[in-house]
């Protein structure tokens, strides 16, 4: 039998300067809310090149080029953004599932990239710039785990039990 707190999940979402500046900041966190997580850490920031680069790790670099690393960090540094820590059960997995494919032009219908979003990878690589997508989303645990430590100090995550959770995870 799983223990209930093996299925209680930290992951990061950064909503990237395009959502800034395209004013879908409460209306992103408003889908997560809705669904049931928790917001337990939550903060704007203008990111520093050493975050961006922490951020997008090496890993990246290994696996797309360092090409797509310099592009991605550049678009990273191009404004604000806003780093959330949200928790609940398998959180990893239902964020992905929520934000879409991580190209926005090919995201299904009803999620977030699907829904608020078009641009193509073509599109980007004309341009010479990284994709803006709106929204990065921690791959998998491990990794939810690292990127948190990133973006957030230990004293700027909140445990608190809001009534709703109360019902709908234990």
């Amino acid at each position: 039998m799983t223990n209930i707190c093996e299925t209680i999940q930290r992951t990061l979402v950064l909503l990237k300067p395009d959502a800034l500046e395209r004013g879908l900041i409460g209306e992103i966190i408003q889908r997560f809310e809705k669904v049931g997580l928790k917001i337990v850490g939550l903060k704007m920031v203008w990111p520093s090149e050493e975050t961006a680069m922490k951020h997008y790790t090496e890993d990246l670099a290994i696996r797309r080029g360092e090409h797509v690393r310099k592009l991605m960090v550049e678009m990273l540094l191009s404004g604000p953004v806003v780093a959330i820590v949200l928790e609940g059960v398998e959180s990893v997995e239902l964020v992905r599932k929520m934000v879409g494919g991580t190209e926005p032009k090919t995201a299904a219908p009803g999620t977030i990239r699907g829904d608020y979003s078009h641009v193509s990878y073509k599109h980007a690589d004309a341009r010479g710039t990284g994709i803006f997508n709106l929204i990065h989303a921690s791959g998998n645990v491990e990794e939810a785990g690292q990127e948190i430590q990133v973006w957030f100090e230990p004293e700027e995550l909140h445990e608190f039990s809001p009534a709703y959770t109360q019902r709908t995870i234990v």
